[in-house]
């Protein structure tokens, strides 16, 4: 959990000190959305990698190891002169967390079963769930008396404990030897790379020009160059397209692509408005985050718990459904007028709909695999989430490019495409899910 929380913590913090960051290192709308995609590329393109190689080597010391990668990439951002070195140490902690994420979840998938595998998970959730609660006031806090470059110290107390409680407490597993995918790992890197270029660049400038579809067309072929490729490895490939003749197994993805590319989305744009279109200090942005976590904190357990005994269906159906709800109650955002009657209710909203599908996911998507393969299910499923925030984030430059008097109606015509993906998440996991 404390491993996981360093992930949780990263994202939710480095959203609020977006502005500062612009301002100290000199970065434009067409640049900023890079400081979370050059995170989110390549914990989305490594992820299947680092369960597989958790699967095979020792998920204990693929744990630690993400970790020791993070946090020395942690103090390469606190330190930093320029936004390029800034990209570079964030790529670095997107491959720590790409190590460390499937492997803290494959150890509690492999460590519980049954009942008791929701009730984990759901512990797990609620404590990311708080991480996640705690980094945006605080870091917003940090931001606004000592400087943006202190969240990310944030990270080294957390990576101390997690590594000095893995090593004593926690049981090294591994199934195999075999070769890991790493031509697959580069080609779904490069891939995702050059599509997250492409739409950033056409997100920022309103625009498709000859570049634009040359990246497009690249970043495509590189896709279609890793399914091809991970078909020929067929069982030894890092994505085993065999998973994708289960129904199930392809609902649980098509929901987890739509439910978090909207939330990715929401969790980059809120705290720029609220700070560029409302005045809001970086500590009162985080603060209006809050309910968000809080929410999802205390009701994961609980929905873990329920998951176990009705099964993940009806879970996975309403919550997205309620999500996209509370995304639909966002088109009123107004940052100039009361937090309270403008904002608020759609976070809660949006706060109870993930609160009833994060744990259930999970636990579906732990339950769909045996013990031998908790590592890679739990790393291609984190792989989907962060593939669509990293698309999310991309077009979110469209958003942060708009002119003031513009910026509230493209984050509203934002809410709107959130509220549809979360909304066709909730049908497809109706439609695919069994009883």
């Amino acid at each position: 959990m404390l491993a996981s929380s360093l992930a949780f913590i990263d994202g939710s913090v480095t959203n609020v000190a977006l502005p500062a960051i612009g301002r100290d290192l000199g970065g434009g709308a067409a640049e900023l959305p890079w400081t979370i995609n050059a995170y989110l590329l390549p914990l989305s393109a490594l992820l299947l990698l680092g369960g597989a190689a958790g699967d095979h080597y020792g998920r204990r010391r693929m744990l630690i190891l993400g970790i020791a990668i993070f946090t020395l990439a942690s103090i390469g951002c606190a330190l930093t002169a320029s936004l390029e070195m800034l990209f570079a140490c964030r790529v670095l902690q997107g491959a720590g967390a790409a190590l460390l994420m499937p492997n803290s979840l494959g150890i509690l998938g492999s460590s519980f079963e049954g009942e008791a595998r929701g009730r984990a998970v759901g512990t797990w959730a609620a404590a990311g769930a708080i991480a996640s609660a705690i980094g945006p006031p605080l870091g917003g806090w940090l931001v606004d008396t000592v400087g943006w470059r202190a969240i990310f110290y944030l990270n080294i107390p957390v990576a101390l404990l997690a590594v000095i409680i893995a090593g004593r407490y926690v049981a090294e597993s591994a199934e195999g030897k075999e070769a890991l995918d790493w031509r697959g790992a580069l080609l779904a890197t490069a891939g995702l790379g050059a599509l997250t270029w492409a739409l950033t660049l056409w997100s920022s400038h309103h625009g498709a020009s000859l570049q634009i579809w040359f990246g497009l067309g690249i970043g495509l072929a590189l896709l279609l160059g890793f399914i091809l490729t991970e078909r020929h490895l067929g069982n030894r490939a890092m994505m085993p397209l065999i998973l994708f003749a289960s129904r199930p197994f392809v609902g649980l993805s098509l929901l987890t692509f739509f439910l978090y590319g909207a939330l990715g989305g929401l969790l980059v744009l809120l705290p720029y408005l609220l700070i560029v279109g409302g005045g809001y200090s970086p500590t009162q942005a985080g603060f209006a985050l809050l309910p968000f976590s809080v929410v999802i904190g205390a009701a994961s357990r609980l929905a873990g718990r329920l998951t176990g005994k009705i099964g993940s269906r009806w879970p996975l159906t309403l919550g997205p459904i309620v999500t996209g709800l509370g995304f639909a109650l966002l088109t009123r955002a107004d940052p100039q007028a009361s937090y309270w009657t403008s904002i608020f209710p759609g976070m809660a909203i949006i706060a109870l709909g993930m609160a009833g599908a994060v744990a259930p996911l999970t636990t579906a998507v732990l339950s769909s695999v045996d013990d031998r393969h908790t590592g890679t299910a739990s790393g291609f499923n984190s792989a989907i989430a962060r593939t669509g925030g990293l698309i999310a984030t991309a077009l979110a430059g469209a958003v942060i490019a708009a002119a003031d008097g513009a910026l509230l109606g493209a984050f509203q015509f934002a809410a709107i495409v959130a509220a549809v993906f979360a909304v066709l998440a909730g049908v497809i996991a109706y439609a695919t899910l069994g009883e």
